[in-house]
Order: C-alpha cells, then sequence, then structure tokens
C-alpha cells in the first residue's frame, strides 16, 4: 500500500485475546480487481465475533472483525460489473467463486472458506487495513472487517438492495438473520401445515421461528431459558414454547406433537441441546444444526434412537443461501410485514461497542447492531 492511496478511516481493533474493542485510527487501500468500498453505515454484531475476540476461532490477531456490515458503495474496483457506486449493500460471507461447492451452488462449502473468513487477510496473504503506524492489521474477516467506517468486499460477497428498507438494519441479514431462516427454508425446506423446533431463541433462533412461519409450519415450538425471549417467540409466531429450565422440552414436545417434530434446529451450540434436539424429533425428522461451540467440541446421542427412527442430523453453514437471491428476498419479505426481522435488534452507537458485546453475552440483547456513521 502506498500513502497515496490510503483513506483515512475509525476502525474497532481486536489486539489480545479477550480484550475490549479499541476505537482507533486506521487507514484502508482503494479497491482493485473486483472489489467494493463500502461506506458502513451499521453493522450487526454476532456471536462469532464475539468467539473470534476470545479466539475460540483462531484469528490472528491484532484484527478487525465485523461482518453483518451494510452500507453504501463508495468506489469500486476495475474489474467490477454489476455493482455500482451510490448501491445500497449487505456485505455476507467470503468465497471463491470458482471451486466444486462453488459452481455447484453452494458457496457456503467452498473449498476456501476457512481461508476467505478467517485467516486475517485477502486470499493473497495481503492486508487493506494499517494502523496509524503504518502497520498491518488483520483484514478481510468475513471478506469485510466492518467493525470500521469504511470497508473492503468483493463483488460475489456484496449484495445490492432495495433502497426503499432502512439500509441501517439490513447488516444482519448478511449472516445471523440468514443463517434461521435459510437453515429452515433453503436446508431443512420445513413443509406447511409440518411441525417445528428452535432449540435456541436468540437471532438464529428466532429467525428460524419467522421463517417456520413464512415456509407455513402449522406448529411452531421454541425453547429457551429466557422468559422473555419465549414471550418474543409467541410474538413473532410460535405456538408452543417451553422453559427447559422449568419443563423436559422432548417429553413436551412429543406430547404436544404426538411423537416428535419432523424438522428441528439446534442454534446454542451445547452438546445437551443437541441431544435433545436429536430424541424430539419424530420418526424421519431432520435436525439442522448451526450451533458454533469451540473447535473440538463433542456430542452424544442414541445411535439407535437415530437408526430406527430414520432421523438426519445436518451442519449447516449461513443457512445454504445464496446470498444474491436469499438476501433481497428476505428484504422484500421484511417490507411486506412477513419478516419482522426488526423485532430482533437493539442499536447502538460506535463508541458503545463493548457494551453491545456485553449485552449480546448477557443475553440482554438478541441482535446488537452498531450505528457506524450515517
Amino acid at each position: 500500500m502506498t500513502t497515496l492511496t490510503l483513506r483515512p478511516v475509525q476502525a474497532a481493533v481486536t489486539r489480545d485475546k479477550g480484550a475490549p474493542f479499541v476505537l482507533e485510527q486506521a487507514r484502508i487501500r482503494a479497491p482493485q480487481a473486483d472489489e467494493v468500498l463500502v461506506r458502513i453505515v451499521a453493522t450487526g454484531m454476532c456471536h462469532t465475533d464475539i468467539i473470534v475476540r476470545d479466539q475460540y476461532y483462531p484469528v490472528p490477531l491484532p484484527a478487525v472483525l465485523g461482518h453483518e456490515g451494510s452500507g453504501v458503495i463508495e468506489a469500486i474496483g476495475p474489474l467490477v460489473q454489476n455493482l455500482e457506486v451510490g448501491d445500497h449493500v449487505v456485505m455476507t460471507y467470503g468465497y471463491c467463486g470458482h471451486c466444486l461447492a462453488c459452481d455447484s451452488g453452494q458457496a457456503a462449502y467452498c473449498k476456501d472458506f476457512f481461508g476467505r473468513n478467517f485467516s486475517g487477510a485477502g486470499p493473497d496473504g495481503s492486508h487493506a487495513l494499517q494502523d496509524e503506524h503504518g502497520v498491518a492489521l488483520h483484514d478481510h474477516f468475513f471478506a469485510q472487517s466492518s467493525f470500521a467506517t469504511y470497508a473492503l468486499g468483493r463483488e460475489n460477497n456484496t449484495v445490492r438492495v432495495s433502497k426503499e428498507a432502512p439500509i441501517e438494519l439490513l447488516g444482519p441479514l448478511g449472516c445471523g438473520i440468514q443463517t434461521g431462516a435459510g437453515a429452515v427454508i433453503n436446508s431443512l425446506k420445513v413443509t406447511p401445515g409440518s411441525a417445528f423446533a428452535a432449540f435456541g431463541g436468540g437471532a438464529v433462533g428466532l429467525s428460524a421461528v419467522l421463517a417456520a412461519q413464512v415456509a407455513g409450519a402449522s406448529t411452531i415450538i421454541a425453547v429457551d431459558v429466557v422468559p422473555s425471549r419465549l414471550q418474543l417467540a409467541l410474538e413473532l409466531g410460535a405456538t408452543h414454547v417451553i422453559n427447559s429450565r422449568e419443563s423436559d422440552p422432548v417429553a413436551v414436545i412429543r406430547d404436544i406433537t404426538g411423537g416428535g417434530v419432523q424438522f428441528a434446529l439446534e442454534s446454542t451450540g451445547r452438546p445437551q441441546v443437541l441431544r435433545q434436539a436429536v430424541e424430539a424429533l419424530g420418526s424421519r425428522g431432520a435436525l439442522g444444526v448451526v450451533g458454533a461451540p469451540p473447535l473440538g467440541t463433542t456430542a452424544e446421542f442414541d445411535v439407535n434412537d437415530l437408526l430406527l427412527g430414520g432421523k438426519v442430523i445436518r451442519g449447516i453453514v449461513e443457512g445454504d443461501s445464496v446470498p444474491k437471491k436469499f438476501i433481497p428476498e428476505l428484504v422484500n419479505l421484511y417490507l411486506q410485514g412477513r419478516f419482522a426481522f426488526d423485532k430482533l435488534v437493539k442499536f447502538y452507537d460506535f463508541d458503545q461497542i463493548n457494551q453491545a458485546a456485553e449485552d449480546s453475552e448477557k443475553g440482554l440483547t438478541l441482535k446488537p447492531i452498531i450505528r457506524i456513521q450515517k
């Protein structure tokens, strides 16, 4: 990077394991090739940002995290074909675009998914950000690093959205909301009239509740331990809620459904909850797993229950979505009043980013959105 091509930015930098985010002055280079420079209006804070800050996933530090950015395109690289300066966009996960998974429309399983999203550098190992002393910062987190006033993405992970929708609200569609809703619609393919259970009432789990209603499920069950989350689940379309500190969710679900649900989603990342979700499935039921525990976590379940019940357990990344198709669809559902994910969010100013993280960890806020700039 040369001094002439650098733009001043303010960024929340994670310098040490578990340390608070620190707002620092930094600089970012201009977009190259198929890159786009986005003026970040707001960005969601996701569980993954927190577990990377705490080094459950080994992203090198110091780093600029943030991976649910939304904003306005400020500049484009010379190879960008279908995006323009001034477009309102949501930034999503990174993928190579040319491996077998990407060519098959399954970019969330890209051969280079970890490298594109967690390596702390671009595909060629370079950095776009440097601190005020000229020292490179690890960046390209989920191909964006959007805890900053400006972020670089690629054309394939930057999604144009309708200017009718409030841009400061839309960032979480790029990861957390897309994961919960996509797991229901794209992965599990929840059917009209079916029974669905969400184990976990965080932003991902309640996004799944919203999506199950869109999909036409007639029995929608939310399981959590926080009464306020269960009340919100009812407001969002759940037909039943279970506080698993007060009742055995497996027994209650079997009683409600007469044997078990056809579809379930586990979003807590807790092995014991995963086992409950498997047991709550009815015959030939399908469970999606999106909760992310520390690397190396194992779980147990009754193999014969799985075998004789014809049950399916499958991992799901990013809701199996094709972001350029799915994110605009979610925006349209929101504008039609059919996908009220705005009820899951709370806004924080940029200098309140550590409060947002604390509130998220305590379960006080389902989905923090950090307002970066207007």
